[in-house]
């Protein structure tokens, strides 16, 4: 969103003009302001925003009308083997954005045959525990708590990283440039996660991403902070009825950059990376 200056004859103009995408093109959309700018610019980007918010919520809730209405159709045994492909698909995207060498067909192999490819043992282990852990994580509906926090960090990594596993940091970090809080203020900055998780009302895709990003910001594991936020995003995404996401491995590069910018604008990237990943269950 930007401001726009037109003259016309001698005078100039102001509008606040939007560009989002609609329909797969490139749409703008303006707001007169006058001849000077507003003392309430900020209330009048919000509602800008807000009107085209409410084209994206219809269509993210007709994703998801289309994606519950074919789900409830299948049979639990066909339901069964679906998940289980989605969690093999999870696993190996999710962990190959934090460096895992294995393959998709070696997790599939690992989790369909228990057949274990020539790869270090921790990486087999994690992605066995991750797969675990996500096929929990979808049967069982339960409010967001430390504990679970702490328990899904502790189920995939207990057996490769016992010294971190379940805990929060005790030490300073510093991801990529990043410098995530001091590990002091990590309790209370859980706590008010927590609390903004459990009270904002918004659409839950939108929840998901901003949810996603803060965590990430708060960094308060000493490895493994992507896989827990990711598994975060979609159990906010299944248990409110729509269909997950995939953070593919081969675009972990603009998934990367758009960690680096402010909370909006990954919020803008998730939403469009979704809609784009379900369009097929958008009506023509």
């Amino acid at each position: 969103m930007k401001i726009v200056k037109k003259r016309k004859g001698k005078q100039d103009y102001y509008y606040l003009k939007l560009s989002y995408r609609k329909n797969g093109k490139v749409t703008n959309k303006e707001k007169y302001l006058g001849k000077t700018i507003p003392k309430n610019i900020e209330e009048l980007k919000k509602e800008l925003r807000k009107e085209t918010e409410q084209e994206l919520y219809h269509k993210l809730e007709r994703i998801k009308e289309h994606f519950w209405k074919e789900w409830t159709k299948l049979p639990p045994s066909i339901k069964e083997k679906e998940l289980e492909q989605i969690a093999i698909a999870f696993t190996y995207n999710t962990n190959a954005i934090e460096g895992s060498t294995i393959t998709l067909p070696e997790t599939r192999e690992i989790l369909e045959d228990h057949i274990a490819p020539k790869k270090l043992l921790k990486e087999i282990k994690e992605t066995e525990n991750h797969s675990k852990v996500f096929l929990e994580m979808l049967n069982q509906k339960t409010k967001i708590t430390n504990e679970l926090l702490l328990s899904w960090h502790n189920k995939i990594f207990s057996e490769t990283k016992p010294d971190i596993a379940g805990k929060y940091r005790e030490y300073r970090v510093r991801v990529a440039g990043y410098k995530a809080p001091d590990w002091q203020d990590i309790p209370k900055l859980i706590q008010q996660f927590l609390h903004y998780l459990s009270t904002t009302k918004t659409n839950p895709v939108e929840l998901a991403a901003k949810t996603h990003y803060q965590f990430e910001k708060i960094h308060p594991f000493g490895d493994g902070n992507g896989r827990i936020g990711r598994l975060l995003m979609n159990y906010l995404l299944w248990h409110n009825q729509y269909p997950m996401l995939i953070i593919e491995y081969k675009k972990r590069k603009s998934y990367y950059n758009a960690l680096t910018k402010d909370e909006e604008k990954f919020t803008q990237y998730f939403l469009k990376t979704y809609t784009n990943v379900h369009k097929k269950r958008l009506p023509k």
